[in-house]
């Protein structure tokens, strides 16, 4: 009690002192360089199913993380999008006979919890326990990935829920501009392309597609295990064996490769009245893991996407025209892109417009100065240390370069290819990456304050505009 209360004192004095502090730091602090990562021991093998399994000895801690990722995401909704999600939901109502309720408190009896996400290649289970209930919980979570239940009772409840997700998101900008974003990109006929279900669409969902769904995509052949933490190998892999060892292979799948396309093109989506214009500008990119991808990493870092970046400082620091800015590189089967993403108020759209392309013209003619590019390079590598820093962070890691296939050094040696990047490479990628030519803009906002503004900057003389 005496500690809580000392903390809330110490905040108390902070916010009454803060202004005057900050008004008088003149400089932000220098970030050194990281130190070098080494990849934690880490065992891999598969069993006679095709189902892979990765052991990384980590930490001091009791504890053991394990996700199991399977590759069943939205990826493979085909026609019928948000079904891996309905799925997913479907499975957390009951397996093998015993309710949620059951299975949440198994769980928390051993010192965690189960959770499920859906992303765009797969749909993950995780558990974080005390290391002695590693094997339990391997069995419970076979339990639900292997026999849900799927009671019929709970599907149009579930249901309902996915509906009201889906009005909600459609009811706001950010929702809209990054579909109809994703959709210039890659075509609504590549799933990549794909965003929020047609009004209806999720309506005519039924329990006979969860079925179909789970049947068609879930399956040992699709399926690998993450253990990280301190645990009993011997005692984990038996565990793993025992529990899906019997799993049929199920169909081998991949998700379609499909190449970003490139602009110039621009969609105006009318919200009159709106206070703020939702933006997402954007090229393709250079895949993940190539030579040109380093070098975009730390570009990205220093135009965007950083608290520390040129366009955060300008639109929101300098100016005050948006409150989060942002910029980062999106990593898909077959390709990347680049996007540059904010809300920015109305009446300063067209003038944040004009900072945005000086901004890119700047970086691309002028090489950056050593102070600020080798900031960049050092907190790009200090924060991939710290990423690293914990199991759910190095499982993370581990299967976003077995998922992509990346070379097994890729991770040890990536701090050493970020601080490789020279200050004329950052200037060289964004002037080869970062062209008129090649933009992908969505604007949805009030098209009658924007519109023209928008219309009249030469870096857009050449864009097909669509207007809604």
């Amino acid at each position: 009690m005496m500690k809580s209360a000392l903390k809330l004192l110490a905040a108390a004095a902070l916010a009454v002192t803060a202004p005057v502090a900050f008004a008088q730091r003149s400089e932000q602090p220098v970030i050194g360089p990281a130190p070098d990562f080494e990849l934690p021991a880490t065992r891999s093998f598969e069993l006679d199913n095709g189902l892979s399994v990765t052991f990384i000895d980590f930490g001091l801690a009791p504890k053991v993380n394990i996700s199991i990722q399977i590759l069943a995401g939205n990826v493979f909704d085909g026609e019928h999008t948000y079904l891996a999600d309905l799925t997913a939901d479907m499975m957390q109502e009951g397996a093998s006979g015993q309710s949620p309720e059951e299975i949440a408190r198994a769980f928390a009896s051993m010192g965690g919890d189960m959770n499920v996400g859906v992303g765009m290649h797969t749909t993950g289970f995780s558990a974080n326990v005390l290391s002695e209930f590693g094997p339990e919980a391997i069995a419970r979570m076979a339990d639900v990935i292997r026999s849900p239940d799927f009671p019929e009772s709970e599907f149009n409840r579930i249901l309902q829920n996915q509906i009201r997700n889906m009005t909600v998101a459609r009811s706001q900008p950010g929702p809209i501009a990054t579909e109809a974003y994703v959709g210039l990109l890659y075509g609504t006929d590549h799933p990549y392309g794909q965003g929020i279900p047609d009004v209806g669409q999720l309506d005519r969902m039924t329990m006979d597609q969860v079925r179909d769904f789970y049947a068609r995509h879930f399956g040992a052949g699709r399926t690998r295990i993450y253990v990280a933490g301190r645990f009993d190998e011997a005692e984990m892999e038996s565990a793993i064996r025992t529990a899906f060892g019997t799993w049929e292979s199920g169909p081998e799948a991949m998700p379609p490769a499909a190449q970003a396309r490139s602009g110039p093109i621009v969609r105006l989506i009318d919200r009159p009245g709106a206070p703020q214009t939702t933006v997402r500008l954007g090229v393709p990119a250079a895949p993940i893991g190539s030579e040109d991808s380093y070098a975009l990493t730390v570009m990205n870092a220093l135009l965007g996407g950083s608290f520390t970046s040129r366009l955060t400082r300008n639109l929101r620091e300098t100016n005050g025209w948006t409150y989060s800015p942002g910029s980062g590189v999106t990593n898909r089967v077959g390709s990347s892109y680049w996007t540059f993403n904010a809300d920015i108020i109305t009446e300063n759209t067209i003038e944040a417009f004009a900072e945005i392309f000086r901004e890119i013209q700047d970086l691309q003619i002028e090489t950056p100065p050593q102070d600020e590019a080798q900031g960049m390079r050092n907190w790009l590598s200090g924060i991939f240390i710290l990423q690293n820093a914990s199991t759910g962070g190095l499982i993370g890691q581990l299967s976003n370069q077995d998922f992509f296939g990346l070379p097994n050094d890729y991770l040890e040696t990536y701090v050493d290819n970020i601080n490789s990047v020279s200050n004329a490479d950052i200037s060289a990628v964004a002037a080869e990456y970062l062209q008129p030519d090649q933009m992908v803009l969505v604007v949805v906002g009030d098209l009658a304050t924007i519109e023209e503004g928008l219309r009249a900057f030469p870096q857009l003389a050449d864009a097909e505009f669509f207007t809604d």
